[in-house]
């Protein structure tokens, strides 16, 4: 039997809640599939600083490198907002373990199913059919890990990157983009900045090795308006940093919900960590009204993109798809005509379809 080292680092707020429904459905996959998944829980974020006085303690880093895969949940809230810099929760947890494991590549899908079609905020003829972005989004470099000058009469960040940098996040997105649609569409700002140019550039080079690939490009300004006008025409998205940031997020909010959007961030080697996209959620903690499927659908990133299982991956999509058609939905993906169920109910209605 095939067995897996998880490193669990459920973190605050909803973020334990989520996690169970998440290991609910990976336990159904176990079962079906017939391999074992070894859970290590960890402590991380804000639970982690008041017991540990650090987001980040060594022993939870240790479980992570002795593990195949993070599935991380949330971290952070209002009782740690007034640490300091150096202890903010989400730099701490966040940054730092982007930085220790290598992180570079942050893939963000940004998918409205057709049977949320209605919940979304863009109007029903653009999002009809529904639309799938995956943004690839670089994560180790730019301007939030430049050199930062800050004093009293002025502060400066440097947006920097390297030829590396750029050529291994362009290789993920055309990779990603030969199992897709074969199009990719680099983001930039290289009508104003040097960085940006380079990145073009760079880009531009190593789509040569991928001549199946059609790639074109877009300023940063003109990507957040097609997002909002024409998502259905954006399929892989490379891009920087703190674009990509950007991106997410506003393809995030045109979807509908955030609680739909999982994350992966990966390294070289293929080492991944797995993400929700939003965050604590502190004020729906122990109220059983979160979204789990968010940290479904990063556990199911998981699967393909650490433990080569893309039928499990699929099936679990396909879980989720069957249950918002019967409208069943939590407070979030609520819309005429649904049934309200909760964080635990909605895990196990997505587990039941796992047969």
């Amino acid at each position: 039997m095939n067995s897996y080292k998880i490193a669990v680092l459920p973190g605050d707020g909803i973020g334990p809640e989520v996690m169970e429904e998440a290991i609910k459905v990976l336990d159904r996959v176990s079962k079906k599939y017939k391999m074992e998944f070894d859970y290590n829980y960890a402590d991380v974020g804000g639970v982690a600083y008041d017991k540990h006085g650090t987001a980040m303690p060594a022993k939870t880093l240790k479980t992570c490198e002795d593990s195949d895969a993070i599935l991380f949940g949330s971290v952070g809230g209002p009782k740690w907002e007034n640490l300091p810099r150096e202890k903010s929760i989400e730099r701490v947890a966040l940054l730092n373990l982007r930085k220790h494991f290598d992180f570079f590549a942050n893939l963000r899908p940004a998918v409205v199913y057709k049977e949320l079609r209605k919940i979304s905020p863009l109007r029903e003829d653009i999002v009809k059919n529904g639309f799938d972005i995956l943004i690839v989004r670089e994560l180790t470099s730019d301007v939030y890990f430049g050199k930062k000058i800050s004093k009293d009469n002025f502060a400066s960040d440097e947006m920097i990157y390297r030829k590396h940098e750029v050529e291994r996040i362009a290789k993920v997105a055309f990779e990603m983009a030969m199992k897709r649609k074969n199009k990719v569409t680099c983001v930039d700002k290289s009508n104003v900045l040097a960085s940006s140019i380079f990145f073009r550039k760079i880009v531009t080079e190593t789509a040569k090795k991928y001549p199946k690939i059609t790639l074109d490009y877009l300023y940063i300004d003109n990507a957040a308006a097609k997002i909002i006008k024409k998502p259905y025409e954006l399929d892989v998205v490379v891009t920087t940093n703190m674009f990509g940031d950007i991106l997410s997020d506003e393809a995030a909010a045109a979807s509908g919900s955030i609680g739909m959007l999982a994350s992966a961030s990966l390294n070289e080697k293929g080492f991944g960590m797995y993400e929700p996209g939003g965050g604590s959620a502190p004020h729906l903690t122990g109220k059983n009204k979160a979204n789990p499927i968010a940290q479904i659908l990063s556990a199911a990133m998981m699967l393909k993109h650490s433990f080569g299982m893309e039928k499990a991956a699929n099936e679990i999509e396909k879980a989720i798809r069957q249950v918002l058609a019967e409208k069943k939905r939590t407070y979030d993906l609520m819309e005429e005509g649904a049934k309200e169920v909760g964080t635990k109910e909605m895990g196990s209605l997505i587990a039941e379809k796992i047969k």
